[in-house]
C-alpha cells in the first residue's frame, strides 16, 4: 500500500514523477503529491484524492527540476486530506521525505521533536522523520548523515526518499517495505553519464516504460542518486554490491489498452498467464520446475500454507489437491500464524503464497516459521521480492504485471502452479506422480484454451443484470469448489460493494441457511466431484425460494437441471473446473461492478498490496 517514486536526471522530473504516480496508483489513491528540488529549494504540490486530480492542479503550478520524488497514499495514520498527504517537510521547507510502511515509535518520536521546537502539522506516523533529519542537520551533520541518523532511530517497516534543497540528490532507504532502483542509459555507480537517468519506486511499473534495468534493493541498503551516478551502501556506509537485473515485463504489459479496467484486461489476459505457469514445467508427464533440484521434497511429511486474500484461497486450493495426493497439508491466515503458529516437525514446509511477494503479514508468518527452524519456500509472482529473497526456495507463477487491485490472473497462475507443485511432492515423497496425473497433465496444456472459451462464451453480464437488485449473493461448493466459493464471493463485494459471503456447501444448515431469501441468490459451484452432496444443498436453499445460480460443465446435468440459470464452463478434469468456475465467476463481479457504476480497478478503502501489517 501506498506508492513511492523519485528521479534523478538531466531532464524536469515532474513529467516522470507523475508518469510514476499513475502506474503506481494500484498501490493507493487517498492523496498524491509531489516534491522538486531546483536548486534554490524545494518545492511540494500535494493534495487528497486521485492522481489525476493533481495532474490537474500541477497544469497550473510552475514547479520545476531535474530532481524529485512523489508519492500516492493509502492511508493509515489520519484521513486522506491535503495537509496528510506526502511529501512531509520539515519546519523550514529545506527537505521533503514520502515514505511507505508504518513508524511503530512515531508517537514517542513526535513528543521528543515538539518539546525541542519542531511544529508538525500533519496526523502521520510519516512527519517524523523529516523532522528528525532537521534535528540533525541542526547539529552540524551533512544531509547522508542526518538521514542515516534519522533512519537510525526509527522502528518499524519503511520505505524513505527524500531530497534536499542544498543537494542535487535523492536519498533512500528501505526495512519492510519494497523499494526498487531503476537505472536508464547504461549508466552505474562507477561512471557518470550526462544523458543517465535514474528512479526509485515501490514496485517496477512506476518507471518500466523509462527503464527496463533494476536493482532489487535490500534491507538496510542506503541509496544516494545524483546526476554523477549513483550508490549503495549499508547502514553504516559500507558500498554495497547490487547486481544490476532485466526485467522480463514490457511497458505494454502494464498499459491498459483498449480495455476499460485493469481488471477486465487482466481477466482476458488468463490463458496467457495458465500458459506461462505451466511452461516447461509439465514434459513427458513428468513435472519439473526450474527453480527445485531434483528430490527437493523427499523428507517432507508435511505441508503449511500461509497466505491472505485472494491468495489464501489458492492456498485452500493447493492443499486440498495435496490431501488428495495423500500429503498432510493444512493453510493458515498468515497474519494468525505470525502470532500463534501452530505446531511442527522437522519434516513440515512452510510455503507462503503471495502475488507481490512484500505482503507484510505472509512475510512475518514465514519469518516465525523460519526462526522456529521450518524450511520456507514462495509461490509468488515478483522476481526480487522480498518473500523471494528470504525464503530457502522459490516458485514463480510467471504470471506478468497485475495491476487492478482485484487479483485475477494471478488466483489463475498460483493455483496452476500449486497443482503442479503437488504433483512434484508427491512424487518426491512416495517415488511416483498420482493416479490422476497423466489425465491432469494432459488438462493442464488444454486449460489456457478452455478459458479463452469460457470468456468468449460466458453469460455473465446477463446474469448480473437478472440479480443485480439483490440483497446479497452467496457462494457455495465442495471440495476444491470451497475456495472458489470464497474467492467468487471476495470478488463480488470487493469491486462492487455489495454483499456477498462464500460457504462449504454442507455448511449453509449449520446457520448461514437464516440468511437465505427470495432475494438472496446462491451460486453453486459445481466440479464434477461431490455431486450428489451439492444437490442437497441447492434443494435446501430453492426450498427457501432462493434462486440457484449453478456454474457447471454440461456433463453436470442433474445440478443444471436443479438450477434456475447455469454459467456454463467447459469440460476438464474435476481437479481444474473450479478454475473456469473461477473465470465465469470473475465476469459475473466485474459485470455486476459496473452496472453499478464502481471503481473497478481502485475500490474503495482496498490497495494492491498490503504491505503493513
Amino acid at each position: 500500500m501506498c506508492g513511492i517514486t523519485a528521479t534523478v536526471g538531466a531532464d524536469d522530473a515532474v513529467s516522470r514523477l507523475l508518469t510514476g504516480l499513475e502506474n503506481l496508483e494500484y498501490r493507493g489513491y487517498d492523496s498524491a503529491g509531489v516534491a522538486v528540488a531546483n536548486g534554490s529549494g524545494v518545492e511540494v504540490v500535494k493534495r487528497e484524492g486521485q492522481v489525476d486530480e493533481l495532474v490537474d492542479l500541477l497544469s497550473t503550478a510552475s514547479i520545476g527540476g531535474h530532481v524529485g520524488l512523489g508519492h500516492t497514499r493509502w492511508s493509515t495514520h489520519g484521513p486522506p486530506t491535503n495537509a496528510n498527504a506526502h511529501p512531509h517537510t520539515d519546519c523550514r521547507g529545506e527537505l521533503a521525505v514520502v515514505h511507505n510502511g508504518i513508524v511503530e515509535n512515531h508517537a514517542e518520536l513526535r513528543e521528543r521533536l515538539q518539546a525541542a521546537g519542531h511544529t508538525f502539522t500533519s496526523d502521520t506516523d510519516t512527519e517524523v522523520v523529516p523532522h528528525l533529519v532537521e534535528e540533525y542537520l541542526a547539529t552540524g551533520a551533512g544531509v547522508e548523515t542526518a538521514f542515516r541518523r534519522a533512519v537510525a532511530d526509527l522502528s518499524g517497516s519503511y520505505a524513505i526518499a527524500l531530497v534536499h534543497e542544498d543537494e542535487d540528490a535523492v536519498y533512500a532507504t528501505r526495512q519492510g517495505s519494497p523499494l526498487v532502483f531503476g537505472v536508464a542509459d547504461g549508466a552505474d555507480s562507477r561512471s557518470t553519464s550526462e544523458g543517465a537517468t535514474y528512479y526509485l519506486a515501490s514496485d517496477v511499473p512506476a518507471f518500466l516504460e523509462f527503464t527496463d534495468d533494476v536493482v532489487y534493493l535490500e534491507d538496510g541498503d542506503v541509496v544516494r542518486a545524483a546526476p554523477d551516478g549513483y550508490e549503495i551502501t549499508d547502514p553504516e556506509g559500507s558500498a554495497v554490491d547490487r547486481p544490476v537485473e532485466s526485467v522480463e515485463w514490457s511497458s505494454e504489459d502494464v498499459e491498459k489498452g483498449s480495455f476499460d479496467h485493469y481488471m477486465r484486461k487482466e481477466i482476458d489476459e488468463q490463458p496467457t498467464a495458465i500458459a506461462q505457469a505451466v511452461r516447461g514445467r509439465a514434459d513427458d508427464g513428468r513435472v519439473a520446475f526450474e527453480s527445485l533440484s531434483d528430490g527437493a521434497f523427499a523428507d517432507v511429511d508435511r505441508v503449511q500454507f500461509v497466505a491472505c486474500g485472494t491468495s489464501y484461497h489458492a492456498a485452500l486450493y493447493g492443499a486440498q489437491l495435496l490431501r488428495d495426493r495423500g500429503i498432510p497439508s493444512r493453510v493458515f491466515l498468515a497474519s494468525e500464524y505470525a502470532t500463534t503458529a501452530p505446531p511442527a516437525g522437522d519434516g513440515t514446509i512452510l510455503v507462503g503464497v503471495t502475488q507481490s511477494g512484500e505482503t507484510a503479514d505472509t512475510l512475518a508468518a514465514l519469518r516465525r516459521g523460519r526462526s522456529e527452524g521450518l524450511r520456507t519456500m514462495a509461490v509468488t509472482n515478483v522476481v526480487g521480492s522480498t518473500a523471494a529473497r528470504e525464503c530457502d526456495e522459490t516458485v514463480f507463477i510467471r504470471a506478468g504485471p497485475e495491476i487492478g487491485v482485484a487479483a485475477t490472473k494471478t488466483f489463475s497462475s498460483q493455483v496452476v502452479t500449486l497443482t503442479l507443485l503437488a504433483e512434484r511432492i508427491r512424487r518426491d515423497v512416495t517415488g511416483s506422480h498420482s493416479e490422476a496425473a497423466p489425465e491432469l497433465l494432459d488438462a493442464l496444456s488444454e486449460l489456457p484454451s478452455a478459458v479463452g472459451s469460457t470468456l468468449a462464451d460466458s453469460s455473465a453480464e446477463s446474469i448480473a443484470e437478472r440479480y443485480g437488485d439483490s440483497d446479497a449473493y452467496f457462494f457455495v461448493g465442495r471440495g476444491s469448489a470451497h475456495p472458489v466459493a470464497l474467492e467468487g464471493a471476495l470478488k463480488l463485494k470487493e469491486i462492487s460493494y455489495e454483499h456477498a459471503e462464500g460457504f462449504p456447501a454442507g455448511e449453509l444448515k449449520h446457520g448461514p441457511l437464516a440468511l437465505v431469501t427470495p432475494n438472496t441468490p446462491v451460486f453453486a459451484v459445481a466440479t464434477g466431484a461431490h455431486t450428489e452432496k451439492l444437490l442437497g444443498s441447492i434443494e435446501e436453499v430453492s426450498a427457501r425460494g432462493a434462486p440457484v445460480i449453478a456454474v457447471a460443465p454440461r456433463s453436470e446435468e442433474a445440478v443444471a437441471e436443479a438450477a434456475d440459470d447455469v454459467l456454463w464452463v467447459p469440460e476438464s478434469h474435476p481437479e481444474l473446473v473450479g478454475l473456469l468456475a473461477n473465470v465465469q465467476l470473475q465476469l459475473l463481479s466485474y459485470h455486476t461492478a459496473t452496472l453499478l457504476d464502481r471503481p473497478v480497478d481502485k475500490p474503495r478503502n482496498l490497495a494492491k498490496s498490503v504491505t503493513v501489517e
